[in-house]
């Protein structure tokens, strides 16, 4: 089962949305700003994506600009702050099987069908 985490408000998740809803696949939409993940399934999806914390934060947004640019943190201490703050996380993931990608385009997503 394919799943898209997801927030309705955000432009470039939104496309994704529709991306995959174009695509025909069954997906299970997870909006992780009402439904918080846990610490496991945020590394487990890390590591599906193959990616440091560090990759996935959204450095635009202005909790980052205020509280964490510039500082040096470890991937645990990244993790935290992003579950802590999930606005930080990039949108839209989306996860099939043992693979995922952020889907910015959401043409990224392709390489999962």
């Amino acid at each position: 089962m394919i799943k898209i985490y997801h927030n309705p408000r955000c432009k470039k998740s939104r496309a994704g949305l529709k991306y995959l809803e174009e695509k025909g696949a069954e997906f299970e939409v997870v909006e992780y700003l009402k439904n918080p993940l846990s610490e496991d399934e945020f590394k487990d999806i890390l590591m599906k994506l193959n990616l440091k914390p560090l990759d996935m934060i959204r450095t635009q947004e202005d909790i980052y600009k205020k509280q964490f640019k510039g500082k040096n943190f470890v991937d645990e201490e990244w993790i935290k702050i992003m579950l802590e703050n999930p606005k930080l996380i990039k949108r839209p993931i989306i996860v099939k099987e043992y693979k995922a990608v952020w889907a910015d385009p959401p043409e990224n997503m392709d390489v999962l069908f």
